[in-house]
């Protein structure tokens, strides 16, 4: 006895040992993933759902705990954003907007905002919401549930999946831990938290009623193609029938035990709000993205280098195939990732990473959530027999290693000088830099028609009127394609370069 109790003692001290030397040698500040941090910080959340003694689902524990997590966001955008140069609003159905008030000329004009809702993911004031909510916005301010609150930094942003991920300066904040959205199951009842309409910490309760579903307002099945967009988008979206209306978009959709299984994204309606029919960005999706955004300051997106047609009945019978579901594959791109494993035009994707593909959503769904240089067993059909094959995701300039970070501003290769306000008033624009000079040897000589005498107005989608905000802009990067809008002085119209930058 005396032996074992000895044992266990040594076991017990070699364990308080090495997780004092991991806690001496551990480096501060070091990056880990969210979910990391979640569990080390809100291990306790993992509990049961509750069931009433009716035998129903009770939704209050799940309302309560995640309630204070879910932030009230909104966004403001330069004055001429609405009518300057033709822009919009993105995503003018899940916005409330806040236009300048009427009356008199002489009363001043406010400049306009829009409001979204976001999730608190750390402790330490990480935030997750939807790439539409900040977008283009000048000013992004977080309103906590205890009304705190703060101006946001957005730390990056993928347009590809609609998801940002922001940062306040605060602590010991209350958050939502991760679920798993390969879980979730059609008739799970789930809730939407949100601020609709400016309505604060709204929860509406529904079921999922779908999952991988692909509905067109990100792009298209393109690309994930061969890459002829600067962004590829990712749709495998959680459907549901919880109340969602505008002021959701970036709020959490959760499960009966508080946990994050997904970021409301949108809706489809004939008269904008609610008719029946919310979507939602998958968690495991959302890990990814922003692990990504956090380690690398862009998302590594997987590419399998195909085009293909998702089958139905009518393009079965029309190949006869004598199959109703699959990846139908059209082509596929020399040297990619789908080439190099053996697949070949007329195969049929059946399934990946041990999950059935039975749509474009399911394909996505896994795509969404790999990056360059992870590998997954693929099976397809061929001539109706069925094969299995290995792998290897590639990026969009097919190689299987991390995206090389942006270039900074050095990188361009131009010299500018700040419009003065008589320069911005004679020109008709409130913002802008003039490029002064030009690198012939330099990216933006090679591939545009910028040349001294251009004025840039937007970078990354994002205003700029110094060589500092042109810096932040370019920290939103996506896939090393940088985006330049601006005008020249004496022609018309706008101009809108997109070419690429890197940091070699």
């Amino acid at each position: 006895m005396k032996r074992i109790l000895s044992t266990v003692l040594i076991a017990a001290l070699g364990g308080l040992i090495a997780l004092g030397m991991y806690k001496i040698f551990e480096k501060p500040g070091q990056v880990t993933s969210i979910e990391e941090k979640q569990q080390a910080q809100f291990a306790s959340l993992n509990k049961p759902a509750v069931v009433g003694s009716a035998g129903l689902v009770d939704f209050t524990q799940a309302a309560a705990q995640v309630t204070p997590a879910v932030v009230y966001i909104q966004t403001t955008y330069p004055m001429n954003y609405r009518n300057g140069g033709g822009q919009q609003f993105p995503f003018n159905d899940f916005f409330d907007f806040f236009d300048a008030p009427r009356g008199r000329q002489q009363q001043p004009r406010r400049a306009p905002r829009a409001s979204g809702s976001g999730v608190i993911i750390t402790a330490d004031g990480y935030i997750v919401t939807n790439n539409h909510v900040v977008q283009d916005g000048e000013k992004v301010e977080v309103t906590l549930n205890s009304r705190e609150t703060y101006e946001a930094e957005v730390i990056g942003t993928d347009p590809g999946s609609d998801l940002a991920l922001l940062k306040i300066n605060s602590k010991d904040l209350p958050f939502i831990p991760y679920g798993n959205s390969d879980a979730v199951q059609v008739g799970e009842w789930v809730l939407a938290v949100g601020n609709p309409f400016d309505l604060r910490s709204t929860v509406t309760a529904g079921i999922v009623s779908a999952t991988a579903r692909s509905i067109g307002i990100l792009g298209s099945d393109r690309p994930l193609n061969s890459g002829e967009t600067p962004t590829a988008a990712i749709e495998s979206f959680i459907q549901t029938d919880a109340v969602i209306n505008r002021g959701n978009s970036g709020g959490a959709l959760v499960n009966t035990k508080g946990e994050l299984v997904g970021i409301n994204t949108a809706i489809i309606s004939h008269t904008g709000s609610y008719e029946g029919y919310g979507f939602a960005v998958p968690v495991n999706i959302v890990k990814k993205v922003i692990d990504d955004l956090l380690k690398y300051g862009q998302v590594q997106r997987a590419f399998i280098g195909v085009s293909f047609t998702p089958i139905d009945a009518a393009f079965s019978k029309e190949k006869e195939l004598n199959i109703n579901r699959g990846i139908y594959v059209e082509d596929v791109v020399e040297g990619g990732a789908a080439a190099e494993a053996g697949i070949r035009g007329g195969d049929i994707i059946t399934r990946m990473d041990d999950r059935e593909i039975m749509s474009t959503g399911d394909l996505m769904a896994v795509v969404g959530r790999h990056a360059p240089g992870d590998k997954v067993d693929v099976t397809i059909l061929r001539e109706g027999k069925e094969r299995k094959l290995k792998l290897t995701f590639k990026n969009r300039q097919g190689s299987e290693k991390p995206q090389v970070a942006a270039a900074g501003f050095e990188k361009l290769g131009i010299e500018l000088k700040p419009l003065s306000d008589e320069e911005k008033q004679e020109l008709r624009t409130d913002n802008g830099v003039r490029v002064t000079d030009i690198d012939e040897n330099s990216q933006i000589y090679r591939y545009t028609q910028i040349r001294e005498g251009f004025v840039i107005t937007r970078v990354n989608g994002t205003e700029v009127s110094s060589q500092e905000s042109i810096e932040r802009a370019l920290k939103n990067t996506q896939q090393g394609m940088v985006q330049i809008q601006g005008f020249f002085p004496n022609q018309p119209g706008m101009y809108t370069y997109t070419f690429p930058l890197k940091a070699e």
